[in-house]
């Protein structure tokens, strides 16, 4: 059997406020979780949980893993990340195939909005990388 991916961790000082901005942005419902932490999502989901774990040290320059979400509109996926506390880091992207803004979260962990203009070939972190 192979190996399968099963969720992503994110180091946060308030995991209970992190979890609420990603659960209302991607729609995911809070699944099993330990003390102290927060999960979204279950292992047996087919989506990967996002996995909120509480750390005592603040982030720290840029992240080297960010989540890619994407949105029919990129004006209104900005508003709603705004809206729910997140910000907009300045950066964006506009290629053939779409446009990509750098987000960040209520923590600063920074997260990109991407939005396709066509589905025959999506935009990718290594397009963006190139700019």
């Amino acid at each position: 059997m192979p190996n399968r991916w099963s969720g992503i961790t994110i180091d946060c000082a308030d995991p209970r406020r992190l979890a609420r901005f990603w659960s209302t942005l991607l729609g995911r419902e809070e699944g099993p979780t330990e003390p102290g932490w927060v999960y979204l999502g279950d292992r047996t989901d087919m989506l990967p949980r996002l996995v909120f774990q509480p750390v005592p040290e603040p982030k720290r320059g840029k992240t080297r893993i960010h989540l890619d979400v994407s949105v029919d509109d990129i004006a209104a996926g900005m508003a709603e990340v705004v809206s729910l506390g997140g910000s907009f880091t300045g950066e964006r992207h506009d290629y053939d195939e779409g446009v990509v803004v750098v987000m960040a979260d209520p923590e600063g962990n920074e997260f990109c909005l991407a939005q396709y203009f066509s589905s025959t070939e999506p935009v990718t972190d290594e397009k963006a990388l190139d700019v």
